[in-house]
């Protein structure tokens, strides 16, 4: 064993990364806990986040879990979640390994029991009865034969079709629908302004204004029913002055609404009968049909969703793919704002450390001008200094050429001569044009290298003048905003007012020109001296 393991290795455990073992985490708890339902009080709800997702925690008296519902499942939630309100999530158990705890993700949430929802509306119904919205005497009774009647109900739903069925009927006259939802937490308040704009109406409009108006929803659970115990909207009846038939729900439902409401119908197709004259001979036909087709429906989609989900079970969902990135999009959207604050401090920090004023910029040109001249001034010399050695080899050059010439034709003669058959160049002859074609291209290649030395310091030069140009356009824009140099008589900048004594004479530098002042204050002993007009173009003279 000690040939296998060293001194720093003492175990044969499976090292992980913490990558590795959070998704391990991470799979684990997803395939225990993949669909739960906890009960407990909500803690530490402050609504939607900006995105739309909700965070808070779920806790009991011993133990605390936290929660988040995705936007998605917070526009399909029947009841808006409160602080303290103890509730049943139904979801599935996942981890955040950016904090290392665990959470649920929220699919539905529903109070804990009737319970909770009844303590609420017991606590309603108690205020709003000893206003006396209750009391019999207040109760208006229904006109024996309207000619309008005002329904507010879902245009969709099978409600309004059995009304509109039952007075076609019993008592065919005139129906003003009025488009609602009946179900959501927006369902009272929409529910209400339907009363009050049907109040709204008078008799000489347009619009009929209704004799009797009927509020009719089906049936369903205490949370479905919920929006009709809206204390708005009780109110909004009460001050009715149109008559109220109230019809929501089925024989054992009850709410808020049926209690302030004129007249509580046990149906909404009772409420038709109520409104109008009684003739009920196609009454227990269209019950039993309305309920059947409810029934069919519910068991068609029933249906339908169980296929769905078990369906949906073998892929993951749009929410299980970006849960860990939505989540940390949020938190990065929070630290968003301060990051931006600091560096922006940062860069003013590292802005006002950068110390740029006119006389460095002078003294920093100043030195390029130097330079450059220095260079242009060697650059010339060199080249003096190549065209005469380039001159005196080409005079000497010359000078040998009409000796080689001569020497050239004597032998070229006296090889004539002697082999007449034979004409032959004579190799001195070919060495002087040899010569000559070297000297040729000696005097290209120097004249290449002459314009390569002065193309570059010429561009070093316009380099040096741009940004000569540049500063001085950068000291002029400073200018143009309404600033001035001030100058002491031997052109050096005043920075300080301590710098100035009472007589001095000083030069002003203005965007559009120069002037010159005399100082009549100062910290130093007054000093008369001569002033003298600047003698720089574009100069105005003494302001003073």
């Amino acid at each position: 064993m000690s040939d296998i393991f060293t001194a720093d290795s003492k175990t044969n455990a499976t090292e992980y990364t913490v990558s590795e073992i959070s998704g391990a985490l991470k799979r684990t708890v997803e395939d225990a806990f993949g669909n739960v339902r906890v009960r407990g009080e909500i803690s530490g709800y402050r609504g939607p986040h900006s995105s739309g997702h909700a965070y808070f925690a779920l806790k009991d008296d011993r133990a605390r879990l936290e929660a988040v519902v995705w936007r998605t499942t917070m526009s399909r939630l029947k009841f808006r979640p409160e602080e303290g309100m103890e509730v049943i999530a139904t979801g599935k158990l996942t981890t955040y390994p950016g904090k290392s705890n665990y959470q649920i993700v929220i699919d539905s949430l529903e109070p804990a029991g009737a319970g909770a929802l009844m303590a609420l509306l017991e606590e309603r119904k108690r205020r709003l009865a000893a206003e006396g919205l209750f009391e019999k005497d207040r109760k208006r009774p229904l006109p024996h034969m309207p000619m309008t009647i005002g329904v507010i109900t879902s245009p969709t739903g099978a409600v309004i079709r059995d009304i509109l069925h039952r007075i076609a009927d019993r008592f065919p006259l005139h129906v003003l629908v009025w488009p609602v939802r009946v179900q959501g937490e927006t369902a009272g308040a929409e529910v209400a302004a339907a009363v009050n704009g049907f109040n709204a109406l008078s008799f000489g409009d347009a619009i009929k204004r209704p004799d009797v108006l009927i509020v009719a929803r089906g049936g369903g659970s205490l949370e479905d029913l919920w929006g009709f115990n809206d204390e708005g909207l009780a109110r909004a009846v009460a001050a009715s002055r149109i008559p109220v038939i109230s019809a929501v729900g089925h024989e054992t439902d009850w709410t808020l609404i049926d209690l302030v409401a004129d007249v509580r119908a046990p149906t909404p197709t009772g409420a038709a009968e109520i409104a109008v004259p009684v003739k009920a001979e196609l009454e227990a036909t269209l019950a039993s049909l309305a309920a059947r087709l409810r029934a069919c429906v519910t068991r068609s989609i029933d249906r339908r969703k169980q296929t769905l989900r078990a369906a949906s079970r073998a892929l993951p969902t749009a929410d299980q793919l970006l849960a860990l990135p939505r989540r940390h999009f949020d938190e990065v959207t929070g630290r968003l704002g301060r990051g931006l604050i600091v560096n922006t401090e940062r860069k003013r920090a590292r802005l006002g450390g950068i110390k740029l004023s006119p006389a460095t910029l002078s003294r920093r040109i100043d030195e390029w001008r130097k330079l450059t001249d220095r260079d242009v001034l060697r650059a010339q010399a060199a080249l003096r200094g190549i065209a005469r050695e380039r001159r005196v080899k080409f005079l000497r050059a010359s000078e040998q050429l009409p000796k080689c010439a001569s020497a050239s034709l004597a032998l070229k003669k006296r090889r004539f001569e002697a082999a007449q058959a034979r004409i032959t160049i004579n190799p001195l002859l070919r060495a002087v044009y040899s010569a000559r074609d070297r000297l040729v291209l000696a005097s290209r290649r120097h004249e290449q290298v002459v314009s390569l030395q002065l193309d570059g310091l010429r561009t070093r030069l316009t380099q040096a003048d741009r940004l000569l140009s540049t500063l001085k356009l950068s000291e002029q824009s400073i200018l143009e905003r309404g600033y001035a140099l001030v100058l002491d008589s031997s052109g050096e900048l005043i920075k300080r007012a301590a710098e100035v004594k009472p007589g001095d004479a000083l030069r002003l530098r203005f965007a559009d020109g120069k002037a010159t002042a005399i100082a009549t204050s100062g910290e130093g002993r007054a000093k008369p001296r001569p002033v003298t007009k600047a003698k720089e173009p574009g100069s105005q003279g003494s302001l003073f």
